[in-house]
This record gives C-alpha cells, structure tokens and sequence, in this order.
C-alpha cells in the first residue's frame, strides 16, 4: 500500500512539473504598453506559442515599410508583431520572431518577464550577438 501512495505521489509530482512551464507562458498574456506611449500589444496564445498584435497606436498608420507590396496598404492595427515565442527554458523567457513595422524587417526575438508588470522584448541580428529592446508595460 505504501509503495502504492509513493507512485502516486511521483506522478502527482511529475504533473505538477509538467504543467509548470505554460503557467510562465499565461503570466505573458495580456496587454502591454510601449514606454514611448505609441502603441499597446496584446499577447495571446497562438497554438502551443505566444504571440503579440497591435492592439491600439497613438498614431494610426498603414504597414508602409512592410517587404510585401501587397501589404503596405493594411492597417497596422491589428498586425502580429510578435510571432511564434516559444519557452527557451529560461525561467520567464521566450524565442520567436519580431516584426519591425518602423523597418518592415522580422528579427529573431526574445521576450521576458521582468516581474508581472514588466516584459522585455528584444529584437536581435547576427545569431542574437547583437540585440536591441526596450521594455513594456502591464496595462491594468
């Protein structure tokens, strides 16, 4: 009996394990403010992934730099700027694609949990050596 308790309390524990990593992923979920003030993200789930739309811009524009013709008449507002981020294994950190709609380049990117209210999104060039970001805020 008590080697069955003992299975019981590993697979217990083996679930409790398993289902660890997507609870980092929903702290990411939500909405997040650029510190410039020019727009608002909402990151979701997009499959097993998390991705990230303009939910919001100061400034409503079309996606005019995008390398796709037929796309820079779209309005940017409602585009997936964040794509496909899957966990890196580091604790509250993602990997995935960043569209740069100032650009209209995609770049390999990173997010992370700075706390619940803060995440830092990265955008990098050169296998990550060289990587810029800045850092977003949890709307309430």
């Amino acid at each position: 009996m008590m080697k069955l308790f003992a299975v019981a309390g590993f697979v217990a524990a083996g679930l409790l394990a398993a289902t660890a990593t997507p609870s980092l992923a929903a702290d990411a979920k939500g909405d997040w403010a650029r510190p410039n003030g020019a727009s608002k993200i909402r990151i979701s789930s997009c499959g097993s992934a998390l991705c990230g739309k303009l939910i919001w811009l100061r400034e409503p524009r079309k996606d005019t730099e995008n390398p796709d013709a037929s796309k820079r008449s779209r309005p940017l507002l409602g585009v997936r700027i964040v794509q496909s981020m899957k966990p890196t294994g580091k604790d509250g950190q993602w990997k995935g694609k960043v569209y740069n709609a100032e650009d209209g380049k995609t770049y390999t990117g990173f997010i992370k949990l700075n706390g619940n209210n803060k995440l830092k999104l990265e955008g990098c060039v050169m296998g990550g050596l060289i990587c810029k970001g800045e850092t977003w805020t949890r709307l309430k």
